[in-house]
């Protein structure tokens, strides 16, 4: 029976060893909440880390903490306190958390802590791989085990797997200063699936692929490694029903029943009669924006003098990291602007701000987003911040009111609070100002609408629709991709070639041949492919051609004194060992005049861009130009181009970072699907690398044995990954 199995850095439990016996608590939060049900379901199992180093567990102990685990249905990791420090507190918290969240300056890059982050993955990794089986599903989460896809995914290359990023992707620039960025894409591309909170990061993350690896996006599709892989939007969601119940219940209490905290704010309700209380909760972090925040409040009171005495700002932040300097140093800056804003403001009556520097009970939570009617919820990034969606969910009577940040995930779907960019102070002293006065019944509009919709997408919803989607992907994927050329299907088509008895052999060059240089003149054959080619060459059964879009004269030098067949510019030209060269198609290249100007204009603003003058064709070649500004200059190249060859007998062929303009109707399929009748066969191989082969995928005969090589959409029936394995395949038809 398959299973669903989730990975994440903590277990939705902490274990704890106490005389001798050990005791597992449950963990309360988002993740744990939204995953619950998921990891009841079936034979499911949850794995990560217990939260015990390995120096707690002595040999006594082993036994008892697996039975813990295992009636839990969990699995844990074994670390010990340097991996613990390396891996969290190091690469994950003081190099991926800043850096995600475009806090470079708090970034530190550190090698050591690099190696340690990638060993520790590759123990999440290989856990994962003693419990996984053919059919079953993998969800990873979060930015501590970035690189945990592909290190299965290499090992188990037909279980599906899914990854979520809870935290902010940043945008390109920003992630490019990471040393590992390559590695971190990689890693993350080991995911079928890949969530993110909005479709902000989701860009982000499909405009550092395309730069960085330079792989082939279509919409949320990405190309990578002979695989598909889908990028979406998921924004998590809350456990909806659990905080509006625990309010509706807060309701109910009678004085007695009433908390502490509670019975506080109905005391000062009492004294100062009807005024506006407004909640701040957030960890202590740096992304919160709580030191802003402060500010920002300091600075309604000084331009909202008549306020004063009214409005109580009620702070809660939640310890976190204590012992990171960067945290010592907020906390200290956070105590002080408080202490120095209640005591410029405070009266005998009053005073501004009430601060807690505590964690507390779920039930002093309800309490408090109960009771004040406005949350000021202002970081200055967040991957989505729940507390937004808890306080609504809390508004039970659909008072109260919310100012949001606009740089907070949750900020795309409570687009009714007052969004604010919480780095001005105008426009937030502004928000409360209006948010003090807003009239009830348009706060209830407002808050109806947005209750209405994290009580549909809850937390569970949003665990359920991930999962629902990378179900789908298995078919999705099979539906769209050639097939990979494992043992098996090896073995099939290397028995079918050595059974049959006249070959037609095609071979592109560039890209599958050779790799791309940046150069193109410094692709030239070498050694080892003048070995295969020969060896192919020798067998008297195989008739083989190496077919490209190159000009004649480069391939006369390269090849001219082999006896291979050749054909150059997309099937323009054919020679076949000692033969003079014959052109098969009537072309002219007067058009030349008219094109070759348009093109030398984007090669001075494209920078990187190159023209390569064919005998009848011109090709603009980008691959030296940043992904998303060669794109964007072939877009508008072609626009610039095709009314001027509308009237003409010319096409515009768009190859695999090249544009070439060229005779309509002079293509590989056209070249070699003529070749082929001129000469009787019983087996055909064809093998390329970009569009300019899809006309001869397309044009040879359905039996025809089609390979890509590489990672783009294809028609050919089967798919290899690269140079190297396009030699070891070679080789095994000798």
């Amino acid at each position: 029976m398959s299973k669903t199995i989730i990975v994440s850095n903590r277990l939705p439990l902490s274990l704890a060893i106490e005389n001798g016996e050990v005791t597992a608590s449950p963990s309360v939060g988002g993740l744990a909440t939204g995953l619950k049900s998921v990891h009841a379901e079936g034979n499911g199992i949850w794995l990560g880390w217990s939260g015990l180093i390995d120096s707690e567990i002595d040999e006594t102990m082993k036994p008892k903490v697996e039975n813990a685990l295992v009636e839990q249905k969990c699995g844990s990791v074994s670390l010990t306190q340097e991996e613990v420090d390396g891996f969290y507190f190091g690469f994950s918290n003081r190099t991926l958390w800043p850096l995600f969240h475009y806090f470079t300056e708090f970034t530190e890059f550190d090698n050591d802590d690099w190696e340690i982050y990638k060993r520790v993955n590759q123990k999440f990794a290989d856990l994962v791989l003693e419990h996984a089986a053919l059919g079953d599903q993998i969800w990873v989460q979060d930015y501590q085990l970035l690189l945990v896809p592909h290190m299965v995914k290499e090992k188990q290359p037909d279980v599906k797997i899914g990854f979520f990023l809870h935290i902010p992707f940043p945008s390109y620039e920003v992630f490019r200063l990471l040393p590992w960025r390559e590695e971190i894409l990689e890693g993350m591309l080991g995911a079928d699936l890949i969530g993110f909170h909005t479709y902000a990061y989701e860009r982000h993350f499909l405009s550092s692929v395309q730069r960085l690896l330079g792989c082939e996006t279509n919409f949320n599709t990405i190309l990578y490694d002979t695989r598909l892989v889908k990028v979406e939007a998921f924004p998590m969601g809350i456990d909806y029903e659990k905080f509006n119940s625990a309010a509706l219940a807060q309701k109910e209490r009678s004085e007695s029943e009433r908390s502490e905290i509670q019975q506080s704010i109905d005391k000062h309700f009492e004294i100062k009669g009807k005024s506006s209380f407004i909640l701040s909760i957030d960890r202590l972090d740096y992304t919160k924006g709580i030191a802003n925040r402060l500010l920002a409040f300091e600075y309604f009171l000084e331009k909202y003098p008549d306020y004063a005495g009214k409005v109580r700002l009620v702070m809660l932040a939640v310890p976190s990291r204590s012992n990171v300097p960067q945290y010592q140093d907020l906390k200290n800056e956070i105590d002080q602007l408080v202490g120095r804003i209640n005591g410029k403001f405070s009266d005998v009556n009053w005073t501004p701000i009430w601060y807690f520097y505590r964690s507390m009970p779920f039930e002093n939570l309800i309490d408090l987003y109960s009771s004040c009617d406005i949350a000021l919820i202002t970081p200055v990034r967040d991957g989505m911040n729940l507390v937004a969606k808890e306080y609504i969910a809390c508004r039970t009577d659909d008072t109260g009111v919310l100012i949001l940040s606009e740089m907070a995930g949750a900020a795309n779907e409570l687009t009714e609070a007052l969004i604010i960019n919480p780095n001005n102070f105008d426009q937030v002293s502004d928000a409360i100002k209006q948010a003090i006065e807003m009239p009830e019944e348009e706060q209830k509009e407002r808050n109806k609408v947005m209750r209405e919709r994290i009580s549909r997408y809850n937390v569970e919803r949003w665990a359920t629709e991930f999962l629902q989607n990378l179900t789908d992907m298995r078919t999705w994927q099979q539906a769209q991709e050639a097939t990979k050329i494992d043992e098996k299907v090896e073995k099939e088509l290397v028995r079918d070639f050595h059974s049959s008895s006249q070959r037609m052999i095609f071979l592109d060059y560039d890209g599958t041949l050779s790799r791309f240089f940046k150069k193109p003149s410094d692709a030239k054959p070498t050694p080892e492919l003048f070995e295969i080619l020969d060896a192919l060459q020798e067998n008297p059964k195989n008739n083989l051609t190496l077919i490209t879009g190159r000009d004649k004269e480069i391939f006369t030098k390269w090849f001219g004194h082999k006896p291979y067949t050749l054909i150059c510019e997309h099937g323009l030209w054919q020679k076949t060992g000692d033969e003079e060269w014959r052109i098969l198609e009537q072309v002219s290249n007067s058009w030349f005049e008219v094109i070759y100007p348009i093109i030398e204009r984007f090669i001075d603003r494209t920078p990187g861009s190159s023209l390569e003058i064919k005998n009848y064709s011109l090709a603009w070649h980008y691959r030296n130009v940043d992904p998303v500004l060669g794109e964007n200059k072939a877009s508008e190249l072609k626009a610039t181009i095709q009314p001027l060859i509308a009237n003409h007998d010319l096409e515009i062929m768009d190859g695999d970072k090249v544009l070439e303009v060229k005779v309509s109707g002079v293509n590989k399929g056209r070249a070699s699907t003529r070749w082929t009748m001129e000469h009787e066969h019983d087996y055909i191989l064809a093998m390329g690398d970009d569009w300019t082969d899809e006309f001869m995928f397309k044009d040879l005969p359905e039996n025809a044995v089609t390979i890509k090589v590489g990672n783009k959409k294809t028609v050919a029936r089967y798919r290899l990954k690269n140079t190297k394995a396009v030699y070891a395949f070679l080789r095994k038809l000798i």
